[in-house]
């Protein structure tokens, strides 16, 4: 079967007046102590699966979980397993065989020439469950709260997470639940399993890899509104692993800057082809993408100070700068709070909601300022991939302008461009499964050495109002603001040329539109 599950962390200092409005008469307390398996090459791990032995107060059962949308959705199958007279059970895959959990073990198994034998017990949980059954808008959730620890040798880490399993009902249910909860008691949503983290103490990590974008699978034949759907799941499979890392005050540099990238993308998608889904209240995708800019924008000062101090600050210091150390904002919020903030769970929430609720197809709208593309003669409910082109084109039509006149932007539109340009590569990418790879990959390298430049000029421009700030209290100072303003004003000179390049770029969906007539 598959479960589906949304994790939340539980702030120290909440715990006990969640421990209280768990416990109810109703609430029934589980002592688990489970051993997971893997090979010491952890090739279950690195393929997303976990296998396990639990005892559960007195029952054994053991547990097969396998790959899902890394978000909610899992496939997991239970066997019960009978209790030896002395010692413990052992594992045996046997008893997930014919399921869909244990076919798609077997192929992985197969797949790298490993058998049962090879697993060995990697660490273990040692848990107190308090859990109960909670009815919410026509479905019924499983509410667990788990206080315990992971265990590897001599090395522990604590557990306290409250878990919302859907026993039956629908997924938006679910998630409304769950925001009632994050409301009153401080909840951070966490994509990180027990197993990841098990996996992680007996490796001696803090923290996983940053997460990269990945590809959105799409089709030609792919409803409009669930071609939206899929896009925001997997943006979301980026955004929710390094934010769950970053909140546990655990992260890096690169976790910031792939969470902003995840983020970016993420408004792309609601600004591009949130239209698409048909909401009934067009308000909501507005107020959530406002939402994300909020975010997004406060976690910038932190990122960006990041990046200054690996791009800009070495080469202003061997240029001669009195001052060694970049100005620090005078306010800069600190990721990990802002990310476990109820408002940044809530966006969270109505992003799944949003890509998780059953909506009717309706005709698409073409995205904004695209309407002068689409013939008077289009379908009334165009395909996904032509209303894709006709945003592309606009979005490319709109970029050419800009760079054809470059030299005559001022700073502001010189920011607009760069991210109308970084908008219209992630547009390129969400929809990239329509189209050939080779012409997409040599499109997105054609708008590179554009990103590029503009980079360095945003970078330059944003070190530069830095010390500006500061040069009343540290006269020295001035030395960076002149030397910024060369470099900017040098590097904004060489992007003229490299812009105007952009007209040559071959749009890879002109073939396809050939292709149509």
């Amino acid at each position: 079967m598959q479960e589906v599950e949304l994790k939340f962390q539980v702030p120290a200092g909440h715990r006990s007046a969640l421990r209280r409005a768990v416990t109810t008469r109703r609430a029934q307390v589980t002592e688990l102590q489970a051993r997971y398996f893997d090979t010491p090459q952890r090739h279950l791990a690195r393929a997303g699966f976990a296998v396990r032995l639990r005892r559960e107060n007195a029952q054994w059962v053991q547990t097969l979980k396998g790959g899902g949308d890394g978000l909610m959705k899992r496939l997991e199958h239970n066997a019960p397993v009978a209790t030896p007279p002395e010692g413990e059970p052992g594992l045996d895959l046997s008893r997930h065989v014919g399921t869909p959990a244990g076919d798609a073990l077997e192929a992985l198994l197969k797949q790298q020439g490993i058998g049962a034998a090879d697993l060995q017990r990697q660490y273990g949980t040692d848990v107190r469950r308090t859990h109960r059954l909670l009815r919410h808008e026509g479905a019924v959730v499983e509410l667990a709260f788990d206080e315990g620890h992971i265990l590897s040798g001599d090395q522990a880490v604590e557990l306290f997470e409250l878990e919302f399993e859907l026993v039956s009902g629908p997924v938006p249910a679910l998630l409304s639940l769950a925001r009632r909860w994050v409301d009153r008691h401080g909840l951070w949503l966490d994509s990180r399993t027990k197993a990841e983290r098990g996996d992680r103490l007996v490796r001696g990590l803090t923290h996983g890899p940053a997460v990269r974008a990945r590809t959105v699978q799409l089709s030609r034949e792919t409803p409009a509104a669930e071609a939206v759907r899929r896009m925001m799941l997997t943006v979301m499979r980026q955004v929710l692993p390094n934010a769950s890392d970053l909140a546990d005050g655990l992260g890096t540099p690169e976790h910031l800057h792939q969470l902003r990238v995840g983020l970016r993308r993420l408004r792309t998608v609601l600004k591009v082809h949130g239209p698409w889904l048909a909401v009934d209240d067009p308000a909501r995708l507005a107020g959530l993408e406002a939402g994300l800019a909020t975010l997004f924008t406060t976690l910038g000062t932190a990122r960006d100070q990041d990046a200054l101090a690996e791009s800009v600050l070495p080469a202003l210091v061997a240029a001669g700068s009195p001052v060694g150390r970049l100005p620090t904002p005078p306010v800069m919020a600190e990721p990990a709070g802002l990310l476990r903030g109820v408002a940044t769970q809530r966006l969270w929430l109505e992003v799944l909601a949003l890509a998780s609720a059953p909506v009717a197809e309706r005709p698409v709208d073409v995205p904004a300022g695209a309407a002068a593309e689409v013939s008077a003669a289009a379908p009334a409910v165009p395909a996904l991939e032509p209303a894709a082109r006709a945003g592309l084109k606009a979005q490319h039509r709109r970029v050419l302008r800009d760079a054809g006149r470059f030299l005559a932007l001022d700073e502001a539109g010189r920011h607009g461009l760069r991210k109308r340009l970084k908008r219209l590569r992630y547009s390129a990418e969400l929809v990239a499964a329509l189209y050939a790879p080779k012409a997409v990959r040599a499109y997105l390298d054609g708008l590179r050495a554009a990103q590029e430049v503009l980079g360095r000029c945003n970078d330059l421009s944003v070190a530069r109002e830095r010390f500006l700030s500061v040069v009343a209290q540290q006269p020295e100072a001035w030395f960076a603001v002149g030397w910024l303003s060369a470099e900017r004003d040098r590097v904004v000179a060489e992007a003229a040329p490299i812009l105007a390049e952009l007209v040559e770029v071959k749009r890879f969906w002109r073939a396809s539109a050939r292709r149509r007539h």
